[in-house]
């Protein structure tokens, strides 16, 4: 997507010319929308490697209002998505009207910085929060009033009232990994509650091989082979989710340029050892004998 950015940080995603949309991608797209013009934020919850950025991107490009990304992070804190304290603005005042007589003021106040979330609830943007979990529950806590009461409470300093009522085309797209992944926390069940999850599984056949075959410029049948090789090692494996589709687009960028350099002795064994080399990297050590026979064979 081609993002263009302001004073603010807004995003403006426009429709990427190699995004596929296949009817399954199609389907949970249309899913996404219908959730969010009903008026309920969009959770797409998945393993790494199986699109929902992208996913989230291109719903807030069919929503068609400007986008405010926020990456969650252990770090972030409230101050981090509302706003906060942020140096301050000082006067200073020499007054020597007379040259008998100096008048000295100087006055310090704190200033106050609105953060993208505030932002987004004020203009009605939407906000994409990538990977909410990896950020603290109570960092997280102040989404439950924009959520469920449309209200977002601020602190007094603002100079203004001490809530934000939320603009009606404010909009939340959130992605995650599951919760057992490493540097993640539990969702609190107050906030899940407030949004609809799609859960995003491994993609089918013809989707896998149509962004194969789009992101590396191969041959088709080619990618269809390398698809097929992927697919046969997640049933192989006790975790079927891995690889993900993003081995199949490595394998055959890496192909397609070893074929581009006139790839032809030994054509088979070095795609061979390409695929074993990318694909057994996310393999546990216990099943990788298994993987290995797997590859051998097709």
């Amino acid at each position: 997507m081609d993002l263009n950015n302001n004073e603010i940080s807004v995003l403006f995603p426009q429709a990427k010319n190699d995004f596929v949309e296949t009817n399954y991608i199609k389907e949970i797209i249309e899913r996404a929308i219908d959730y969010i013009e009903a008026g309920f934020p969009v959770h797409f919850k998945g393993h790494s490697g199986m699109g929902k950025t992208t996913l989230a991107f291109h719903t807030a490009w069919r929503i068609g209002r400007p986008v405010v990304f926020i990456s969650g992070n252990e770090a972030l804190d409230t101050s981090g998505l509302v706003g906060g304290m942020y140096g301050y603005n000082k006067k200073y005042l020499r007054d020597n009207y007379t040259s008998r007589v100096l008048k000295i003021e100087e006055s310090v106040t704190p200033k106050w910085l609105d953060d993208h979330l505030t932002i987004a609830c004020e203009r009605g943007y939407t906000v994409i929060y990538d990977e909410f979990n990896r950020s603290r529950p109570e960092t997280n806590n102040v989404l439950l009033s924009i959520l469920q009461e449309k209200i977002l409470p601020v602190s007094q300093a603002r100079e203004k009232a001490g809530y934000i009522q939320v603009h009606p085309d404010f909009t939340a797209i959130f992605t995650s990994n599951p919760e057992e992944y490493a540097g993640v926390y539990r969702t609190q069940d107050a906030l899940s509650d407030r949004m609809v999850d799609i859960e995003l599984e491994t993609f089918d056949y013809d989707t896998e091989v149509a962004i194969t075959h789009l992101k590396s410029d191969l041959d088709l049948a080619d990618c269809q082979e390398i698809v097929r090789l992927v697919r046969a090692v997640r049933r192989a494996k006790a975790e079927k989710t891995t690889p993900t589709i993003r081995a199949c687009i490595i394998a055959a960028k890496v192909i397609k340029l070893k074929t581009d350099t006139n790839l032809t002795e030994n054509r088979d064994l070095t795609i061979k050892r390409i695929c074993r080399d990318i694909i057994l990297s996310d393999v546990p050590r216990e099943e990788r004998e298994k993987v290995r026979n797997v590859i051998e064979k097709i």
